[in-house]
């Protein structure tokens, strides 16, 4: 029996790369993330051998040896041209380095690492080439490229940095074009999303699998908001301000962030408002708000500007966008879909995940919010599959 080639899986999320690299001669031996119903999602359809945690407390004593090949997509919301607050020293733009940590340890023969296209642009291309230099002092030949997943038989315009770097003295292969958007001779047709989809459109949504032709669908879940308006906040909040001033009741309480959690019933949201960070940091709806505010018996000063709500117009301009049914579509996202052509609903859980090439009897975990999260973070399987196809024949030859 041929004998697979062991990786390790970092950044994995529901499990897209690793899901492209099973297709071939490989197998993931361990596999991190630190977003639980992520990782649920990857146990549930992939293994066990996924870890829940920070990869900056994980030691790589506490990963497998004889590693061939290393893979992930470090985060990229730092990165990401979709983030208009990006900039060069966002903390998240510095987890490529876990990666560097891991690859200096277990010495793979090659790398592979996914990235959004805003990488290319951030600081002028200062960042993505400290990246590359920095994976150069390790001994590898690296190479970057910009591959949009349209072009490689997904139904999606979807452009990612793809970084390969080996340390076998061979050229860096990447998968070659087989689609194309304007017919070009020798392509094959870029891939719709009627194509892709349109199997669903007279399905109704069910939160039970659904069967089709003697397949089981999981996730046939969307949300129905395709309103152009919606309800915020009147006054403008300075989220950092409130968070010192909330720490500063809570230290005064006595109460740690757990017990707060525990008191409304929730599991992390309460360290959501106590985290001065405009990204992962948040406000509680006024409701918590009032709640907080008799257990940490703070002032009224905040009252109005958190409390007070409005409704406003929709201005990114994606939320209120069609999904166009004659082409590819457009990059799926972490955050609300496109509305269907039917113009009642979102693209359904499950269609979101066609258009990432996710297996139909892959079942995602968690809420909706959560579904769609895993679903736009993930690298497109079939665009994984041929990158791995390619690292195959690398270490074969």
């Amino acid at each position: 029996m041929l004998k697979k080639y062991r990786v390790i899986s970092l950044f994995s999320g529901a499990g897209g790369m690793d899901l492209g690299f099973l297709k071939h001669n490989f197998e993931i031996v361990w596999a991190n993330d630190f977003f639980p119903e992520a990782v649920e999602s990857y146990r549930k359809n992939i293994g066990d051998h996924i870890v829940y945690g920070d990869i900056t407390k994980i030691d790589c004593s506490d990963m497998p040896d004889d590693i061939d090949v290393v893979i992930g997509g470090f985060p990229c919301q730092g990165f990401s041209i979709a983030n208009k607050g990006r900039h060069e020293k966002d903390e998240r733009n510095f987890l490529y380095r876990e990666m560097l940590r891991v690859i200096k340890n277990k010495k793979p023969k090659i790398f592979v690492a996914e990235n959004v296209k805003g990488i290319l642009s951030l600081a002028k291309g200062k960042v993505i080439k400290m990246i590359e230099n920095d994976f150069k002092k390790l001994g590898y030949k690296v190479d970057i490229k910009l591959l949009n997943a349209a072009e490689y038989g997904v139904p999606q315009q979807r452009e990612r940095v793809i970084i390969i770097g080996n340390k076998l003295k061979k050229e860096n292969k990447f998968p070659e074009k087989t689609h194309s958007l304007t017919a070009e001779r020798g392509y094959k047709k870029s891939i719709t999303v009627k194509e892709s989809i349109e199997f669903l459109s007279s399905i109704e949504l069910s939160e039970l699998p659904i069967e089709i032709d003697d397949k089981v669908i999981y996730n046939h879940i969307a949300s129905i908001n395709v309103a152009d308006k919606f309800w915020g906040r009147k006054y403008k909040v300075n989220q950092a301000e409130i968070c010192d001033y909330l720490k500063e009741y809570r230290n005064k309480s006595g109460l740690s962030t757990k017990k707060i959690d525990e008191i409304f019933g929730y599991k992390h949201t309460a360290g959501h408002w106590f985290r001065k960070d405009n990204k992962s940091g948040s406000i509680p709806n006024p409701s918590d708000w009032r709640k907080l505010k008799k257990i940490l018996e703070f002032d009224n000063k905040y009252d109005k500007v958190v409390t007070t709500f409005i409704e406003k117009e929709i201005k990114f301009e994606q939320s209120l966008r069609i999904t166009n049914w004659d082409r590819p579509s457009d990059t799926i996202t972490a955050t609300s879909p496109e509305i269907h052509v039917n113009k009642m609903r979102r693209l359904s859980v499950r269609e979101c995940a066609i258009i990432q090439t996710f297996p139909l009897e892959y079942e995602f975990v968690g809420n909706l919010s959560h579904m769609y999260t895993q679903i736009g973070n993930a690298v497109p399987v079939l665009l994984a599959s041929k990158i791995a196809k390619n690292i195959e024949l690398m270490l074969k030859d």
